[in-house]
Parts: structure tokens; C-alpha cells; sequence
């Protein structure tokens, strides 16, 4: 296709940081591209302008309820689609994949939804819903095949469910870039340092933002797996009391913040638990770790096995989603979601591993597993010539209405 106008709408401007590759690919292939963001500032926003990428302001509020403002709100977002003149719309999260089919509905445009997780396929409302509402998509990238897999179930054919995975920046996440923050000689040794934490202790590390439980699914259940992490740790520190256990993130909203200083207060006698919340750069920290855990109960690809994998820690993850799809045998376990048990005995074997010298070789294997499949400039690739490509579908009836 030649030079195409292309919008990409997304719900946040701090978030989906993925789409930048995406966006810096298309550009490099001379096509046009306008972010539609939520008004106000934002880290995403930031990166945007950074490029010289356009920025609009969405008119709708991405909150669907039975309002006067929810409609105008999307009446406004269709006629700035229509003013656009857009080739291609591409909208990232489900919120804002809803917006894009009310709001395009019969644009002469093509509709290129991307799925970044499962989670909205996975609630008993949602997928009765959703089994009629990918009609009006033209295409559906899935970020794994767990999802791609999960519409087939609902009726997608294969042509219409490619799956393209996010990719990893192999060149920053590279252990042999990281310098010592400190004085010490290595970047491992400084932190330990900073954190106080002897060079003969097994670290583990989990990486996820807190988010407060949802309705929608596993209903009542941190998404992320904090609870059961922290439940299986409790009986493995007793077991191995030279072990610590990074936990990096900040609650994602208020709420989320205040789940995090629940869990917080829960396990305050547990001193072996060092709560970090944000960092600015998460590779020397996973240099002071030994293995990486993911113990999500839903997931997409999560970006964060793909760094650890690529900075040379194993893994272990739950079999949610895609997880098992970002890892194999050669350096990661995979265990039950949900199960803590399990996780406290993959948490014990990646232990004998550290003391008897195998887990090092086991992260050698992680950092060639991510030089093999994590690359970012093959993804964004990937992705460009699906969004960019017209799937060969009968579009007469696609009359533009104002």
C-alpha cells in the first residue's frame, strides 16, 4: 500500500509504551501517523512529542455509561475519525477498542485492533459480548496465541487473528551495558549493597504494577499475582532464611496504590520482603536477582520475562496466557496460576539450582533464548505490515456517514 494516514487510539497517556516501536516503524515506511490520546499530560504523550508525532485530544472519556455525555462524547470522536480522513484506525486496550467500532462504525477505513491481554476474553459477560463485536474489526493482532487461540474459540477465522509479539530494546537490556550505579564493581554487587544483602543469597524478584482486584474476572483476585506470590514466599523463606525477595511496582491507581500498602502491612513482619515501588531503571536490580517471578492469574506476553530473559535471569511463571509462550525448559518453570504451593516448590528447585551453580548456565540460556525471538525492531516490523496490509475483504457496503 502506498503512503497511508494512520491514527492510533489509545485510553491512556502514561501507559502502552509497546506502540512506540510501532509508530517509529510506520513512520521509517514514510506513512502518517496521529495519536488520539486522553486530554492532559502524560509520559506516553511525552514520547509522542518527543518524535513529532501529532497529538489529539480524544473528546470521548472512554467511560461507556448510559449518559447524554458518553453519546456526544462519541459523536464527537466520530467526527474528528471523519475529519481525519483516515486509511487505517488502530486501537490498543478494550476500552478503547469499544470507542473505535461505535464511533467508526461504517467509516471507510480499515480497523486494526491489537490485544495486549486476555483479560476481557476471559469474564463470562465480556466473551458472549465480544463473540459478535470482532465482526467489526477488519483485523485482530494478538500478542500471543493464547489470545489469538481464544478467538478462535469465538468464531475469528486465522486470517483475521495473526499473532505479532512485543519485542524487547536487546540492546539496552543487555548485561554487559550495565555499568555499577555505586562504587562497587559490578552492577550486582551494588545494588545488593545498597539493599544490604550479602553476595550468597538467593534474590528473587517480581515486577508488576498492583491493581486493585477486578470484577470482571477472577473476581475478588489480584490479576498480578502479588497475593499468591507473597502466600508461597512466606513458607519458602522459612525454609531458606538466606533468601530476599524483591517486589518493584506502585499501585496503578489510587486504588491499586492502596491494595499495595495493604498487602504492605500484611506481611510487615516478613523483613526478607524488600518493597522497592518504581524504578528508573530495572536492569541493575535484575542483575542483583537471581530468577525472575510471574506468578499472573491473567497475562498477555508481559514485557517483563522478556527483560529478564534478556538481561540473563531465569524465570519462573505461571501458565497464564502467553507466559508460557515467552519461555522454555532451558530456563524457566512454569506453574499452575493461583497455585502457591507450586510456586513455593519451583521456588525451592531454582534454589538448589543457585546453590549448586546450575541456575547461571540456566540464564545464559534466557539471555539466547531473547537474542533468538524478543528482537523489537523484527516485531515492530511484523506489526507495521499487518496494520498497513488491506485484508481482501468486500468493503462496498463501508459508506462514510457524517
Amino acid at each position: 500500500m502506498g503512503n497511508l494516514r494512520i491514527a492510533i487510539l489509545l485510553r491512556t497517556t502514561e501507559g502502552c509504551f509497546w506502540t512506540l516501536p510501532q509508530v517509529d516503524e510506520l513512520r521509517r515506511r514514510n506513512h502518517e501517523v496521529i495519536a488520539i490520546l486522553p486530554p492532559g499530560p502524560g509520559a506516553l504523550r511525552e514520547q509522542f512529542r518527543k518524535r513529532g508525532v501529532e497529538t489529539l485530544d480524544s473528546p470521548f472519556d472512554f467511560r461507556f455509561r448510559p449518559t447524554l455525555k458518553a453519546v456526544r462524547g462519541l459523536w464527537r470522536l466520530r467526527r474528528l475519525l471523519c475529519g481525519l480522513r483516515l486509511d487505517v484506525l488502530n486501537y490498543h486496550l478494550y476500552a478503547a477498542a469499544l470507542a473505535a467500532r461505535i464511533a467508526a462504525f461504517r467509516l471507510p477505513l480499515r480497523r486494526v485492533h491489537m490485544v495486549a491481554g486476555p483479560l476481557y476474553l476471559e469474564s463470562p459477560v465480556v466473551r458472549p459480548v465480544e463473540r459478535l463485536l470482532w465482526r467489526l474489526d477488519d483485523l485482530i493482532i494478538c500478542c500471543t496465541q493464547h489470545i489469538s487461540t481464544m478467538y478462535q474459540a469465538l468464531g475469528c477465522p486465522a486470517e483475521r487473528r495473526p499473532v505479532a509479539q512485543y519485542g524487547v530494546d536487546l540492546n539496552h537490556f543487555d548485561p554487559a551495558r550495565v555499568r555499577a550505579p555505586g562504587p562497587a564493581a559490578s552492577a550486582r554487587a551494588s545494588v545488593r549493597a545498597e539493599l544490604g544483602i550479602e553476595d550468597d543469597v538467593f534474590v528473587a524478584i517480581m515486577v508488576a504494577n498492583i491493581y486493585t482486584p477486578k470484577r470482571i474476572a477472577f473476581s475478588g483476585q489480584n490479576i498480578k499475582g502479588h497475593d499468591v506470590l507473597l502466600e508461597a514466599w512466606r513458607d519458602f523463606h522459612a525454609a531458606h532464611p538466606r533468601s530476599r525477595l524483591l517486589m518493584v511496582g506502585v499501585g496503578f491507581t489510587e486504588a491499586g496504590e492502596a491494595h499495595r500498602r495493604h498487602l504492605m502491612d500484611r506481611f510487615a513482619d516478613d523483613r526478607s520482603i524488600v518493597w522497592l515501588g518504581r524504578l528508573p531503571d530495572l536492569r541493575p536490580y535484575f542483575l542483583a536477582a537471581d530468577v525472575n517471578v510471574t506468578p499472573s492469574l491473567s497475562e498477555g506476553s508481559n514485557g517483563v520475562v522478556r527483560e529478564a530473559s534478556a538481561m540473563g535471569r531465569p524465570s519462573i511463571v505461571s501458565d497464564a496466557g502467553g507466559l508460557p509462550e515467552a519461555v522454555n525448559d532451558s530456563f524457566a518453570w512454569i506453574v499452575p496460576r493461583g497455585d502457591a504451593a507450586a510456586l513455593r516448590e519451583a521456588l525451592s528447585i531454582a534454589h538448589r539450582a543457585f546453590t549448586t551453580g546450575e541456575l547461571a548456565p540456566r540464564g545464559r540460556s534466557a539471555r539466547e533464548h531473547a537474542l533468538r525471538a524478543f528482537d523489537r525492531t523484527a516485531a515492530a516490523e511484523a506489526v507495521a505490515d499487518m496494520v498497513t496490509h488491506r485484508h481482501p475483504r468486500n468493503r462496498a457496503a463501508d459508506v462514510p456517514i457524517p
